[in-house]
């Protein structure tokens, strides 16, 4: 992230020839939402921030107290790569919403991840994460026609999606989003770019971009594209697995990694396994945020390289926690991986849920339990039993449930966002559960 003041800002805006800022922001569900101002009304709104209706925005404000202002982040400005006409440019901004009376509103996620962020800082670390968004392409929204029909790592043709992945990377790259690699993933027309690993309030920023922009290059080659997590029933869905680790900002280690230890066996501090515990011990209370939709569930299922079972390993894929094997040299590498999260969640919410878990380990100083390098899923029941090896919640409805009765998370979102949340998903549990599905018409109607 590139640290601005608002005079450089107003000076490059204007340099760069750009006419429209498109002010983002999100709501708890992680939609991405935007409003445009002039070049003219840029230094007003840097200094006093824009007012908007809140009432309209889920999870925002009642209608009595609707009164919404969006103030820029000044380190977020970047010109977007589409949309220019006769040399006139646009830009975006990520905004911090508050309320009329000064306040950061508790129902912004962006506000949540900043404030679990602040916690983390008064203990000397920050914390870096790296997702691996998969997504499709198809040929239209209305059906999962696919492009392709390759596998992992496959070289597709040039002129489907490799043209496609080629030129969102190049559209992230000019926004200031750096990318490691891209591929086509498992499934036939499915595929991954994966962002440099960076601090988790800029990931989640790049995260909102990174899926707008894999739209707008889709959209733009008269395809589309979408991060649901499980579109077809018979292949593999798509996940966001999260690598995470902590820096330190403070003493003679400033700027190491704090989850290395040479000596361990596992190259494991123990703040790192204390943060692994947590996970593992408090994930079921957050699958509510790293996988919120009624079709997430329907990728976590057995079979499909989606983690089920409650377990870590260094190299066991069908883990829900990896840790990728150390390498001599690259000690600023040394993480671990969740595997559970998938591509359509809120970034700022689940960032901040898995912080808060991991945290919760590290303060109570829990027991990491051995590896399973196993594959979890060939085990019996009464083996995973005996191996005291939960699993995931099954589905949105157990999920909320856990979540609800979640002192830690209640804690990690704040009353007002718990609350909306919570409230959402349960509408849209029982939105789902009084639908009558093709399944059911095709297995009962001519039997019952």
């Amino acid at each position: 992230m590139i640290k601005r003041t608002k005079k450089e800002i107003l000076k490059l805006a204007r340099k760069e020839k750009v006419k429209f800022i498109k002010l983002w922001f999100t709501d708890i569900l992680g939609f991405l939402k935007s409003f445009a101002i002039t070049i003219n009304e840029l230094e007003r709104a840097l200094e006093d921030g824009m007012g908007f209706d809140g009432s309209s925005i889920e999870g925002f404000a009642r209608i009595d107290e609707s009164d919404m202002i969006a103030r820029p982040d000044t380190n977020t400005f970047a010109i977007l790569p589409w949309g220019t006409h006769d040399g006139v440019r646009v830009a975006r901004m990520f905004c911090d919403v508050f309320t009329p009376e000064g306040r950061p509103f508790e129902g912004d996620p962006r506000y949540i991840l900043k404030r679990n962020l602040e916690v983390l800082k008064t203990m000397g670390f920050a914390f870096y994460v790296g997702p691996e968004l998969e997504y499709f392409y198809f040929q239209n929204s209305n059906n999962t026609e696919v492009l392709d029909k390759g596998g992992y790592f496959d070289l597709t043709p040039r002129d489907v999606a490799s043209d496609l992945r080629k030129e969102t990377v190049l559209a992230l790259e000019k926004m200031g989003i750096d990318v490691e690699y891209s591929h086509h993933e498992v499934a036939p027309s499915q595929h991954e770019i994966d962002l440099r690993f960076t601090d988790a309030l800029s990931m989640a920023d790049n995260v909102m971009t990174y899926r707008l922009v894999v739209k707008e290059v889709a959209l733009k080659n008269g395809v589309y594209a979408t991060f649901m997590p499980k579109p077809m029933s018979d292949t593999n869905g798509s996940g966001m697995h999260t690598h995470q680790s902590f820096f330190r900002t403070t003493g003679a280690k400033k700027g190491r990694n704090a989850f290395f230890d040479k000596k361990d066996k596992y190259h494991l501090s123990k703040i790192a396994k204390y943060y692994i515990a947590g996970l593992l011990k408090h994930v079921s209370e957050i699958t509510l945020v790293t996988n919120q939709w009624i079709n997430s569930y329907k990728r976590l299922v057995p079979g499909f390289e989606a983690p089920v079972y409650i377990s870590w390993a260094r190299r066991n894929r069908s883990d829900l926690v990896r840790i990728p094997e150390y390498k001599k040299g690259k000690e600023d590498a040394t993480r671990m991986e969740l595997r559970n999260p998938d591509p359509a969640c809120n970034p700022y919410l689940a960032f901040s849920a898995m912080l808060a878990v991991g945290l919760e380990g590290i303060r109570k100083k829990y027991k990491l339990p051995e590896p399973v390098e196993e594959n979890v899923y060939n085990m019996t029941a009464e083996e995973r039993k005996r191996r005291k090896i939960d699993s995931l919640p099954p589905n949105l409805f157990t999920a909320i449930g856990l979540a609800e009765k979640s002192s830690l998370l209640r804690e990690c979102m704040g009353e007002h966002l718990f609350n909306s949340l919570i409230k959402n998903k349960k509408i849209e549990w029982n939105s789902y559960r009084a639908q009558v599905t093709d399944y059911e018409l095709k297995k009962y109607l001519p039997i019952l």
